[in-house]
Parts: structure tokens; C-alpha cells; sequence
């Protein structure tokens, strides 16, 4: 691409059609859109209205029809099994076109849902491409979520088959996913007609009489399925979100113009060009999993990496490293905690020499603000440019990236660069108005959005409106919080939530853990507001240290105080911190910062269901009782959301 990230940008807005429907292009269509852009029912604008296609035969049978075939499509690699299989395009093709036949004998038709219940396994990504080959909705939930969360998503989505596995495997324990899901399904008031069970050797599933399928059996007497157009704005998928409410939000994107951003990105932003290596280290149960272990590189004809591990532990804190050398992989995407946590396990990084990491030529990372500690050590450990972009369930794609496969900006640690085409970013105050370079205000991104991000909340198009625009009439609201420097350069800091108000100042708790995270022993740290009687709110600071670091928890605690005294200022009144083995997160490593603030104002709360390890939080009560908080009993877990 010949032109400027900031020419592309600023062509993607003021000329949005012709910018959207040159994109259209990289995709196959059964009919081509005449229409880009129908703005009519604003802010549910949509894409490509009268286009027509399907998003598995841009996905793998438009490849095989080109002769690309043999190519490589996906790799399994699952140390906790200690195996490795790949798939060309045509093996893909095959057994999707195989399941799809599958779930036609099951009676599933276009526009019907169909729920995953899987772990990263092969056939979870053949799920997702079989519903989409014959025009149903999937709703990929994460692989051992609890049975109440899959009640209430099983309720509101109403699929009419369940697709799932007998287990999951960590590393050490196998999880039995079919109890789970009989829980479930006993607990909801829907009933799926079938759940069709891939039994894992680690552990057989029981069968229900009538409803359940042996996955494998069924395959032997299915007849492969044709691919089925699709109106563009035909939903693709729903993904949940937790919702402030306690009600999961369904987050609804099409094919039409997802597909379309997908494409644009693998080689915009990502500078992937097909039969290229791209893994992304995430699950298919979040957006990251769809977008760019599933769509995004197959629409490109790319090799994609799915992963069955874990950062460190599978067996250690190599073993990206050796994915990396073993596969070949161009581009690495995962989350910023992964690579603390490698850092904490291998703080001089000696199992990268161990391997042949030649071939990888960036990394990405995404899912959490990116403190330039982080940043700063992969860079110098990896020797590759380390990019930090931005984006959410609800966009689908970045908002914020350094593209790659544009011209690669300068990097500004903490920073993920600039907006990508198609986003108008803008930062407002509470009332609406505009803030100067340097202020913290919230981020918002002005309508319309690009083609890929989502369209509506599943059967709730009036809390799509209330949650997203209408705080800010005519814009998107992230929720989050940040500021754009001189330069353009977009700085996310925090969650609007996350913006404390101490005696009238307004901090970033990004900030504040940007200033502990420079400390020598720390290898992550999470910062949250508590209430203060006499400042409104005061910051909190929970400290993990490095491996091997022997020194007193209590000198570490005062030297990290200190750093923020002479980084930010005595106005941060920053006093309490302690030093905890882990932080509560989220399994797909985002810290559990809300959850740890309503334990330290001694508030009632609900755990998670996408926390990693419930455990984590009563240390964390403990450590924060040290400090003076979460004194009160009123401070415990309710019923799990």
C-alpha cells in the first residue's frame, strides 16, 4: 500500500463508501452490494444491505476452488495432549462440509442458533464453519463455563442444537464439560433438541436417550452440505458479554461487513498475506478467537495456530517460543498478561534462546492496556516491533493499531498508536464537548462505525441503544477512558470506571500502574479506587513480584509508593500497597479490577464467571484487610453472574 496510515484514515472518512466498497473486493459474493451503506435507522447502520454471500466458502471453498487446496489452513498444537495436526484447506473443507450435513439432519435451518460448547480443539473451529456454511447463528460459550452462566445463555439465545466435548484439558486436571452442560440445560427454561458430544479419550461423556449424539458416529453417515447465501446483514454469530446489569449482553455481528474488516486487517494491520502463519494465543470463546483464530485468517488465506495451553506450564515459560520455531509464525497476537506472566517465570528471558524464532516478524498485543515495562522488555527480548492496539468485543476489529501493512509508525510505549481506518476517535467530557490534546476524557468513536463492528444486542435492540449511544448522541461509547497527545497517538488508560476522583483530581489507575509496573521486582500490578471518607477516593495498589526476588515485601511496598510519589505526585495521596502471589482475572487475562474494588469498599459482589481461579479473591480480601479495607462482613460473594 502506497499511501499513509493517517491518508488511509482520513480517506476512510471523509469518503467512507468508496473507501468500504474498494474492501469489498478481497471477499467472494453471491450477489454484489449496489448499496455500501444504508444510514437510515442510525445508530443501527448497516453494511453492504443488499449484498449477498456466505461466510465458510470465503473461509475455505473459494481457496480450494482457486487450487490453494493443499495449503495449510489451521494447526493444532496441544501440548496437554502432546499432540500436533494439521489441516490443508481441502481437509477443512471436507469435514466441515461433513458437520454442516450433520446439522441439516438435526433440522437446523437458516437463522436458527447453534450453541458451542467446546475447547480449543479442531472441531470447535469446524463448528463455527459449519453453521455459517448453511446460514446458522453460532454462540461460541467458553469451554467450562459454570452451568448457571450457560442456563441464562442457552435461554436467551435458544439454540436448537448444542454442540460440545466430553472434557477440556488444563494442565492439570481434564474438566468434564458434559455435566456442565445436563446442568444447564436442566436449569433453563429452553431445551435444545439435540446435543450432538465429541468424546475425548481423557474422559467419556454420558449420553442422554434421544437428545445426545455421538459426534463421531454422526459424521459416518452425514452427507456434505453446500454452502448457502446469506444476506450480508444476516447475523454471523453472537458472542456474550458480561453486562453491568448482571443480564450477559448477546453482541451481534454479521457476516457482510465483519468478513470485509476482517480482511482489510489481516493485511492492513497485521501485514499477513495468505499461506503466511498467524497465530493468535486466545480461545474461540472470545472475539479475538473468532476474529482472528477463525475468520480472519482463513478469509485470508491464511495458516492459522490453535492452541490447546498455556503461556507457562506447558511445560514452561518457553513455550510460545517453541510454537513459534515449530510452526513457523509470522506474527504472534496475544494478551499483555501472558507476556508478564512469562517475564515472572523468565526474567532473563533464557529459554528464547533456545529456539529458532527467526521467522516471527511482529508481536501484537491486545485484551488489556499494555504497560510500557512490558512492552519495552518484549521488544528487547524478541527484537521485533512490539505493537499495542486497541479494540473490543463490540468492534470487532482494532480501533487503534500501528498498521503494519501500511507503513509502521513510531512506537510510543503505553500507546496503541493511532485509529485505524474507519474509526473517528474522539475524547469528550461529561458533557459532551471536546477535550484539548493531553486531557483524560472518555473515548468514543463517532458514527458510523466501519463495516465489522456489531450491529445490535441479541433480541434487545433497545439496551443496544441505552448502553452504547446514548450517553453521547451521535457516537459509540467504549468505556474507556484516555486521552490523544499532539501527535494523534490515542492513550487508553483505564475503564471509565476505573477514573478515580481523588480530592477533586481526576487519575488514571493506568497511570498509577505504569509508574509501580517500572519497578525492578514487579512483574504485574493492578491499581483500583477505594472510598475515602475525606478524598472521595484514594488508589490501592496489589503488587506480584518476579520470580526468585527474595527481598522483604514490606521495602519492595515503600520503594513502589515511592515511585509514584515521584512520578505522578503527592496529589495521587498513593500510601497502600501490598505484594500478592497472583491477581484475579479473567480467563482470558483481564484483572478483575471492579470485583477487587467492591471487596476493599466491603461492598457485596458477585464472582465472575470468566475468573480463572475463584481462589485468587480471598487473598486478595486478606491483603486488602491488611491494608484497612474490606473490613465489613458486608463485603462477600453473591450468587455467581
Amino acid at each position: 500500500m502506497s499511501s499513509t496510515q493517517r491518508e488511509q484514515h482520513q480517506r476512510s472518512l471523509v469518503e467512507p463508501e468508496s473507501f468500504w466498497s474498494e474492501q469489498a473486493a478481497l471477499l467472494d459474493w453471491h450477489r454484489a452490494p449496489s448499496i455500501i451503506l444504508d444510514r437510515s435507522r442510525s445508530p443501527f447502520d448497516r453494511w453492504y444491505p443488499d449484498g449477498e454471500l456466505n461466510a465458510c466458502h470465503n473461509a475455505l471453498d473459494r481457496h480450494v476452488a482457486a487450487g490453494h487446496g493443499e495449503r495449510c489452513a489451521l494447526i493444532h498444537d496441544s501440548p496437554v495432549t502432546g499432540s500436533v495436526k494439521r489441516f490443508s484447506y481441502t481437509e477443512l473443507q471436507q469435514e466441515v462440509a461433513l458437520l454442516a450435513g450433520v446439522l441439516l439432519s438435526l433440522g437446523v435451518q437458516k437463522g436458527d442458533r447453534v450453541l458451542v460448547y467446546m475447547p480449543m480443539v479442531p472441531e470447535a473451529v469446524m463448528a463455527m464453519l459449519a453453521c455459517a456454511r448453511i446460514g446458522a447463528i453460532h454462540s461460541v460459550v467458553f469451554g467450562g463455563f459454570a452451568a448457571h452462566e450457560l442456563a441464562v445463555r442457552i435461554d436467551d439465545a435458544t439454540p436448537a442444537v448444542v454442540l460440545t466435548a466430553s472434557c477440556g484439558i488444563e494442565p492439570t486436571r481434564v474438566v468434564a464439560y458434559k455435566p456442565l452442560l445436563d446442568a444447564a440445560i436442566d436449569m433453563a427454561t429452553h431445551r435444545p433438541r439435540h446435543c450432538l458430544v465429541l468424546q475425548r479419550p481423557q474422559l467419556a461423556a454420558d449420553m442422554h436417550d434421544g437428545r445426545d449424539l455421538d459426534w463421531s458416529q454422526a459424521l459416518t453417515t452425514a452427507t456434505p452440505a453446500a454452502c448457502v447465501p446469506v444476506e450480508a446483514t444476516h447475523p454471523l454469530y453472537i458472542l456474550y458479554t458480561s453486562g453491568t446489569t448482571g443480564q450477559p449482553k448477546g453482541v451481534v455481528h454479521d457476516t457482510g461487513g465483519y468478513l470485509v474488516g476482517l480482511a482489510w486487517s489481516m493485511r492492513a494491520v497485521y501485514d499477513i498475506a495468505p499461506g503466511e502463519v498467524f497465530w493468535a494465543a486466545s480461545d474461540v470463546g472470545w472475539v479475538v478467537g473468532h476474529s482472528y483464530i477463525v475468520y480472519g485468517p482463513l478469509v485470508n488465506g491464511s495458516t492459522t495456530v490453535l492452541y490447546e495451553g498455556k503461556p507457562v506450564g506447558t511445560p514452561d515459560a518457553g513455550a510460545y517460543w517453541r510454537v513459534i520455531a515449530q510452526h513457523r509464525v509470522k506474527a504472534l497476537f496475544t494478551a499483555p498478561t501472558a507476556f508478564r506472566g512469562i517475564r515472572r517465570e523468565d526474567p532473563q528471558a533464557l529459554h528464547v534462546a533456545r529456539h529458532d524464532i527467526s521467522s516471527l516478524k511482529t508481536l501484537f498485543l491486545a485484551g488489556e492496556r499494555c504497560d510500557p515495562d512490558t512492552l519495552n522488555w518484549a521488544a528487547e527480548v524478541l527484537r521485533v516491533p512490539v505493537i499495542d492496539h486497541w479494540w473490543q468485543t463490540e468492534t470487532g476489529w482494532p480501533i487503534c493499531a500501528n498498521c503494519r501493512g501500511i507503513d509502521l509508525l513510531p512506537v510510543k510505549p503505553g500507546s496503541p498508536t493511532l485509529p485505524v481506518p474507519g474509526y473517528a476517535l474522539e475524547v469528550l467530557d461529561a458533557e459532551g464537548q471536546p477535550l484539548a490534546a493531553g486531557q483524560l476524557g472518555a473515548l468514543v468513536l463517532r458514527l458510523p462505525l466501519p463495516p465489522g463492528a456489531f450491529t445490535t444486542l441479541w433480541n434487545n435492540d433497545a439496551r443496544f441503544v441505552s448502553a452504547y449511544f446514548s450517553r453521547f448522541p451521535g457516537c459509540y461509547e467504549t468505556g474507556d477512558a484516555g486521552y490523544v497527545d499532539e501527535d494523534g497517538y490515542a492513550f487508553v488508560m483505564a475503564r471509565t470506571d476505573d477514573v478515580i476522583n481523588v480530592a477533586g483530581h481526576r487519575l488514571s489507575t493506568g497511570a498509577i500502574e505504569e509508574a509501580l509496573a517500572g519497578h525492578p521486582d514487579v512483574a504485574e500490578c493492578a491499581v483500583m479506587g477505594v472510598a475515602d471518607a475525606i478524598k472521595g477516593q484514594v488508589p490501592v495498589g496489589l503488587l506480584v513480584l518476579k520470580s526468585g526476588v527474595t527481598r522483604a515485601h514490606a521495602t519492595i511496598a515503600a520503594e513502589a509508593l515511592q515511585r509514584v510519589r515521584d512520578q505522578i505526585g503527592p496529589v495521587a495521596s498513593f500510601r497502600h500497597c501490598a505484594v500478592v502471589s497472583r491477581l484475579p482475572k479473567t480467563r482470558s487475562g483481564k484483572i478483575l479490577r471492579a470485583t477487587m474494588r467492591a471487596i476493599a469498599d466491603s461492598e457485596g459482589y458477585k464472582v465472575p464467571a470468566t475468573i480463572d481461579d475463584p481462589a485468587t479473591l480471598e487473598e486478595i480480601a486478606v491483603s486488602l484487610r491488611t491494608l484497612g479495607y474490606a473490613q465489613s462482613s458486608i463485603g462477600k460473594p453473591e450468587t455467581r453472574s
